[in-house]
């Protein structure tokens, strides 16, 4: 695979003549989940010394936490966003899905199977639309029981107490592979469901408004960690490892997982491309998710207005 150094608009050099000399920028970054590899080219960069070398002392700060930067899936972002959230999504982590419908092989052979059996899930309303269309496309009749269970959704199915679930292929994918689980998987877009930048990052409004150099500093940063894992996978998981306490004992996964992402092009176009979000990719998902009623506002109405959803992306610090 080709591996492309991204110049972002304003070279790395530039941007730190344009910050402060003495004192290290703070940025706040918040994930979405427990660590994986998802966020590898944060630790990546913080580790090599990127964001040192940008002026910048990063901190990765609890979940749920008001921050300067967050990790996003796109779907929760784009929810989010139509309820008031006042960000920007900055940088696309994954270039293309990799969400699945999972289900217990034994189960079903296609979506359609699924269409009166119990899923467990997290209590969004893009989980339905996801569902829905997919059973839909492929001849069924949505009938399904949901049971609202987070995290431990992935126990409950392979212990057979749900039937299907939503997972992370290069995630909860590759820990049912490793363990020998009978859990297989159908992917969104060959369903119906538009393909996606399953994970991006944003940024709040307030910090590119106010500190716009020290933006775009992380983001180059950040933009040469990803790069640098993409063409290094196995020191990058090897970081992950020694970096994150909760992956310690987890080199195994890490290790598949990075692998995963670089030969199924997750983390990198087949031509190199990081961080680049595509636009029409943005906003059909948009679209599908406005008209399958998936978005709503603070109130909790579904919006009657379509947003102007090229508003809630830009590529302009990773081009």
């Amino acid at each position: 695979m080709k591996i492309m150094r991204f110049t972002p608009l304003l070279s790395l050099g530039l941007l730190l003549a344009t910050l402060p000399a003495n004192a290290a920028e703070p940025v706040s970054v918040v994930p979405d989940w427990t660590p994986n590899t998802n966020f590898v080219g944060i630790y990546v960069a913080e580790v090599l010394g990127f964001y040192e070398q940008a002026g910048l002392e990063v901190e990765i700060v609890p979940l749920g936490s008001a921050a300067d930067m967050g990790i996003y899936g796109v779907l929760d972002f784009y929810t989010l966003k139509a309820a008031g959230l006042d960000a920007v999504g900055v940088y696309a982590v994954i270039q293309t899905e990799t969400g699945r419908l999972a289900y217990d092989a034994d189960r079903a052979s296609r979506p359609a199977d699924l269409a009166d059996g119990v899923y467990g899930g997290f209590g969004t309303r893009w989980e339905q639309a996801i569902i829905d269309t997919m059973i839909a496309h492929d001849g069924g009749v949505p009938a399904y029981e949901t049971r609202t269970l987070d995290s431990s959704v992935y126990d409950a199915l392979r212990a057979g107490e749900i039937d299907f679930t939503l997972e992370v292929l290069t995630w909860q994918g590759v820990e049912n592979q490793l363990a020998g689980n009978d859990i297989s998987g159908f992917a969104y877009a060959d369903y119906g469901v538009p393909d996606q930048h399953t994970i991006i990052l944003g940024a709040s409004a307030d910090f590119l408004d106010e500190r716009p150099e020290v933006a775009a500093a992380f983001i180059a940063a950040t933009q040469e960690g990803y790069a640098y894992a993409v063409a290094n996978p196995a020191e990058a998981a090897r970081i992950l490892v020694e970096t994150v306490p909760e992956l310690a004992g987890e080199a195994e996964l890490v290790e598949a997982s990075m692998a995963l992402m670089v030969e199924g092009n997750y983390l990198a176009r087949s031509d190199g491309t990081v961080g680049v979000f595509d636009e029409a990719m943005m906003l059909e998902l948009g679209d599908f998710l406005f008209e399958a009623g998936a978005l709503v506002d603070a109130e909790g109405k579904a919006l009657s207005q379509h947003p102007d959803f090229s508003t809630y992306f830009t590529n302009r610090f990773v081009q």
